[in-house]
């Protein structure tokens, strides 16, 4: 049997019991996962392709920095492209430019998911540090968690 802290008192429980025997705070049940915008595809770098206008809603931690890691990816190759064929990084700028607004969208849900301005992506340190939080619980004023968290 695995133990949780009550979300009352914060003393280790069952994870089983629906309130806490010390306090008496009901417990959450078991969870489950959010309805809505999930990840149909099952590839972050498609799923933020496919919204690549979406600048409302929620991305979760996960499928942000999967999209940024892929990207770096595919940047890396077409610039490894451009360096073979000596096009001069014309291959680069456009894949570059095509993808701006799907990064700047999939960046904007992610800053919701913190419960956050989609604005904070102008400020250079502190938009790294926004975007490496965990979703914040429950529904915020962007929509529901997307991770099912209460």
């Amino acid at each position: 049997m695995s133990m949780v802290f009550c979300r009352g008192c914060a003393k280790e429980i069952s994870t089983l019991a629906v309130a806490c025997p010390q306090c008496g705070a009901p417990q959450a049940t078991q969870q489950s996962y959010a309805q809505g915008p999930a990840i149909s595809t099952g590839n972050p770098y498609l799923e933020a392709l496919k919204n690549y206008a979406v600048f409302n809603g929620r991305a979760t931690r996960r499928e942000y920095w999967l999209f940024f890691l892929i990207n770096m990816g595919v940047a890396f190759v077409m610039g490894f492209i451009d360096g073979f064929f000596t096009t001069g990084g014309v291959l680069q700028a456009l894949y570059n430019l095509a993808l701006l607004v799907p990064t700047i969208a999939v960046g904007v849900r992610r800053m919701h998911d913190t419960d956050r301005s989609g604005w904070w992506l102008l400020l250079p340190i502190v938009n790294l540090v926004f975007l490496a939080q965990d979703s914040q619980p429950g529904p915020n004023r962007f929509g529901s968690n997307r991770k099912g968290i209460n």
